[in-house]
């Protein structure tokens, strides 16, 4: 190793010069000959390479399936593959070696984190539960091992509804750790029992009422696509109420659900409310629609960490490896399989 002038490390592997910094691995470009070396790696490693919808597209285009999370831990534990290369957050890595404790887990950079499952620990999640001793947790799969372990049913964005339904309708319920998701489950529900915990995705937050009024103004034939992580959801249902945009063009999806729209719309245009990354898949799905941000600023720096130069390194040097203590996976796994046998298992967020 050795320390350029900009203070980054360079690390030399088979004449490639990684750089490390802050923001993550650079000094790679996604070229043609990178893609053929990707695909040669993980054939050697019997890997398979597996992205999230909000990653870069060059890191989408290159993996083997792309798609949700937990659309894609289950796809991790159906492979018939010795690694799994999880290109996302740390959590999703995580969930996937929850479902495949007997595969090795890699992500290509372990600092890539995640402010939503970051604004719950396992220690906050506990003392909750000790001032509702009778309450069902129910945990968005975007949380840690830990709080997964603690929880007893988890959700996705597409199925968050149905599983809070399905719990007896007299029992108190603790929804974390997204208060805009959980508003938008207790607003379907009509459940007045049902306790949010104040966290957020810093990114989806960011997406505001303001500027979905000022775009679906602007865009007055556009369908909207709004992930219900977002802080505009309920904006956007206040503008289909009052008139102010047609109820039928308000579409509130997971990312999975924004992909079955969109094969489907005959809208020329839609605004999409979610992750940047996100339009690529759309892009691809429905090629004759035009997919705009919302917020075109909305990108998810930690999504992002995972790079060309991130990806190569984690399939020269097999890093970085993503494990569970087997107890807390024991635990984690139960609760990600009471939300599967509910019948309605989802794609992922």
């Amino acid at each position: 190793m050795s320390i350029t002038t900009d203070a980054r490390t360079s690390v030399d592997i088979n004449d490639v010069t990684i750089f490390d910094g802050p923001g993550g691995y650079t000094g790679v470009e996604p070229t043609a000959e990178w893609a053929d070396e990707v695909l040669a790696l993980a054939k050697q490693r019997n890997a398979t390479i597996l992205a999230h919808n909000y990653q870069l597209p060059a890191i989408q285009d290159i993996a083997h399936h792309v798609g949700d999370s937990l659309a894609l831990s289950r796809i991790a534990a159906e492979v018939d593959s010795d690694e799994i290369i999880f290109c996302g957050v740390h959590f999703m890595a995580e969930t996937a070696k929850i479902l495949s404790p007997d595969k090795r887990v890699m992500i290509p950079d372990e600092r890539a984190g995640c402010s939503l499952a970051d604004s719950i620990t396992a220690d906050e999640l506990r003392a909750w539960k000790a001032e509702y001793p009778d309450a069902v947790v129910v945990s968005y799969v975007n949380t840690t091992a830990e709080v997964k372990g603690l929880t007893d049913i988890c959700c996705t964005s597409s199925n968050a509804v149905d599983v809070v339904a399905s719990i007896d309708p007299d029992r108190e319920v603790l929804f974390l750790p997204d208060q805009f998701l959980g508003a938008h489950v207790k607003r379907e529900t009509g459940r007045d029992n049902v306790y949010i915990w104040a966290g957020e995705c810093h990114v989806h937050a960011g997406i505001n009422g303001d500027e979905l009024a000022d775009q679906a103004s602007s865009h007055p034939d556009a369908d909207l696509f709004i992930h219900p992580e977002c802080g505009c959801a309920t904006s956007a249902l206040y503008l289909a109420g009052e008139g102010a945009v047609p109820a039928d063009k308000v579409k509130i999806l997971s990312t999975g659900g924004m992909l079955d729209a969109a094969r489907e719309t005959r809208a020329k245009q839609v605004l999409v409310a979610t992750e940047v990354g996100m339009l690529h898949q759309l892009r691809k799905a429905a090629p004759g629609v035009d997919f705009q941000a919302v917020n075109d600023r909305a990108s998810c720096p930690y999504m992002k960490m995972i790079t060309p130069a991130a990806l190569l390194r984690c399939l020269r040097e097999g890093k970085d490896e993503v494990d569970v203590a087997p107890d807390v996976a024991e635990r984690a796994r139960k609760s990600v399989q009471r939300m599967i046998e509910i019948g309605n298992p989802g794609s992922g967020e």
